[in-house]
Formats: structure tokens, sequence, C-alpha cells
């Protein structure tokens, strides 16, 4: 049996040349193959020698992240189209993703923001108003880093390492995982912090710790934010149903896009493989943080 890296290559001109799909197409095709590849190859299996449940092992991570239908749909195109091939070129005897199936259109997926609808709800922000330097830090966190809303709203100061650029999060279970951080939320909590000093605002007893306070000085709550995003999708003009989740799928769907690699995300997103039970802790932060400032797309247009 050929690996996939002999196999690639030829993968590639029988795309460009047979098949003659589109620039565009051929290269998402690729990316979702390699991307597939280097799942595989993590749980110890050459990409042609998947078996059926591997794949859908894959599939359902993928829907399990969150990720956008369209994409979904894509990747499993792709898929189809290289074990076809393989099936064409005598590698394989048969076909692991004839049965596969890209998510039908009635089936309820969590909507995802494209980038533009995230900048807009941004831009919606009036930072002249007492809260619109934390609303800008709150957004920035939650599309940057990928949080749950409980996450963020339990998230303590102490745990925020700005100069090293994660944050320390108790997720599910209490399960602590630590996230990177994109640069404009950096630089947002960083503003956000330094102009609660300069107004002299201070915590109640007890919410010392908090990173995000209301104006009353106690920490956010679920609802509180919930009410944020969704009055800025508002006032941006998205008619799509907004919460604070949307960030998080869109996070996640963006990076896949953008080709971050899949066991990335799900580290960032606190998620354990359903494939291996082995937990990828040889994700090291400093490589997460590459995944972030490589793939995400805020980090690309440099905004």
């Amino acid at each position: 049996m050929s690996s996939y890296k002999e196999i690639r290559p030829h993968y590639e001109a029988f795309m460009l040349l047979e098949r003659r799909l589109s620039e565009n197409t051929r290269v998402a095709y690729m990316a979702d193959v390699d991307r597939l590849a280097a799942w595989l190859a993590e749980i110890g299996v050459e990409a042609p020698e998947a078996s059926e449940q591997n794949l859908h092992d894959f599939i359902f991570e993928l829907h399990d992240l969150g990720i956008a239908q369209r994409t979904q749909a894509r990747i499993v195109s792709g898929i189809k189209s290289f074990y076809k091939y393989l099936v064409i070129e005598g590698v394989n005897e048969r076909n692991p993703a004839e049965l596969i199936e890209a998510p039908r259109p009635g089936r309820h997926l969590p909507e995802v923001l494209s980038v533009d609808e995230i900048d807009r709800m941004i831009d919606a922000i009036d930072l002249y108003s007492p809260t619109g330097r934390r609303n800008r830090a709150i957004i920035e966190t939650l599309y940057g880093s990928g949080l749950r809303v409980t996450e963020l709203c339990t998230l303590e100061r102490r745990r925020v390492f700005l100069d090293e650029g994660y944050v320390i999060v108790a997720g599910k279970g209490s399960k602590e995982r630590m996230v990177p951080m994109s640069p404009q939320a950096i630089e947002q909590i960083d503003l956000y912090l330094e102009e609660r000093a300069q107004r002299g605002e201070t915590a109640k007893p007890g919410e010392e710790d908090y990173l995000f306070l209301n104006v009353r000085g106690a920490h956010l709550t679920r609802v509180m934010v919930f009410y944020i995003v969704r009055q800025l999708a508002e006032a941006a003009g998205i008619k799509k149903t907004i919460s604070p989740h949307t960030l998080r799928h869109s996070f996640a769907t963006h990076l896949l896009e953008g080709g971050a690699n899949l066991r990335a995300i799900q580290a960032m997103l606190g998620h354990e493989s359903i494939s291996t039970t082995e937990i990828y802790l040889h994700l090291d932060n400093t490589r997460l943080r590459e995944e972030i400032l490589s793939h995400h797309p805020r980090n690309i247009k440099g905004r």
C-alpha cells in the first residue's frame, strides 16, 4: 500500500489535468484531504488505509466542533473525490467513503458568522460609551479564542497572561486548559483595564478576581453577554439568530477554513477526541498560538 505522501502529487495532477477543477476547488480539496491525512496519522492510520469508521469519526468531529454546514459538505466532497481516485487507480479495491454523507440541509447546525459580519459587529461598538471598550474586549476574546460564554464570565484576571499571550480557563467538568489569545484580544483587554483604572472603577467586595465587570462592579452573567452579542448583531444589521456560542463556532470554522490543524482547534475549544482516548498534550501553547496567528482571519487581515 502506497503512503499518502507518495500518492498526493499524483492525485493533485489528476484533479488538475483530468478533472479540470477550478483552482479554488482544487486548492480546497487538497487542503481538506491533507487535513484528513494529518488527522488519521495521529491515530496511526495512513489515509489510503482508512476505514469507513475512521471517516465517520472525522466527519463527526467536524460536526461536534460546530464547523459550518457548507464547509462540512465541501470537505465530504473532497474526501469522496480522493477515495474514488484511489479505486480508479487500483490503489484500493473498495471505497470507504462511498456511504459517507454530507450534512443534510434540514439538520440543525449552529449559525456561523462571516468575517465581514464579525467586523460589522465590532464596528457597531461605541468605544466612547462606558461599556464600549469592555464590549470590544469581550467580542475579541470570544471570537479570538473561542471561549464558551461561561468561561468568559468566570475568567479571572490572575489567569490572563497578556505578555505571554494566553489565558487559563476552567472548562466543562472543571477541566482547565491553556488557550492562546489573538493580538487584537490582548490589545483590547489591555485598553479595557487601562480605561477602568483611569475611570477609577472598582469591583464590589468578592468580585475583585473577575476580568469582565458590569457597571456596578460585579462579574458579568451569561444573560448579560447574550444581550451584548445580540444587541451588536442587531446594530450591525445581521438577521441570523446570534448568541455568544455563534462566535465560538465562527472561530472554529474560520480557523479550519484557514488551514489550521483539527487537533489544535479541538484543544483550543476544550473538546476531547471521540476517536481516541489519547488527549493531544503534545500540542503545546506555542504551537496552538501559532495556529491562531497563522490561520485566524483577523490576524491574516492585520486589522
